[in-house]
């Protein structure tokens, strides 16, 4: 079994993978489940913050899908992803089930993996941006 921070870390990651990526962690047969809530899209607001650590103001909105699922021994899984894509929401349903009863440790190695690639591809991203970065300085004439 796993903890909470434990799931709340799979599931970041699944809500940040692409569909691509779900698919390849899922498999090509998924296991017996009952759809609870049909994959559905809406909207969240997004939130932000001034320099990241500032107050928090409304962004605007996003579209996001979230789907609910029971596999055949009981396990329910969740998931949100930002998107209308209702397959990825429901392939990340069924393995947010079937992690929380994996035994084997093949998909949380898996998941794993998956999140050390996510880390890197954002290493990536920041290092690029602060490749641009430019600081402006002002010079005072005749102080």
């Amino acid at each position: 079994m796993s903890g909470p921070e434990e799931r709340k870390r799979w599931m970041a990651v699944l809500a940040r993978a692409s569909r691509a990526e779900i698919e390849a962690l899922s498999g090509p047969e998924l296991p017996a489940h009952e759809i609870m809530k049909a994959p559905e899209t809406g909207t969240v607001m997004v939130e932000g913050r001034a320099g990241g650590a500032g107050r928090r103001f409304n962004l605007g909105e996003a579209t996001m899908t979230r789907c609910i699922v029971r596999l055949s021994d009981g396990a329910m899984g969740f998931s949100y992803a930002l998107g209308r894509d209702g397959r990825k929401a429901r392939l990340a349903a069924i393995l947010d089930a079937r992690l929380q009863r994996e035994s084997d440790g093949a998909l949380r190695q898996g998941v794993a993996r998956l999140a050390e690639a996510q880390v890197a591809a954002r290493d990536l991203a920041s290092r690029k941006a602060a490749a641009t970065k430019v600081d402006f300085f002002t010079l005072v004439r005749g102080a």
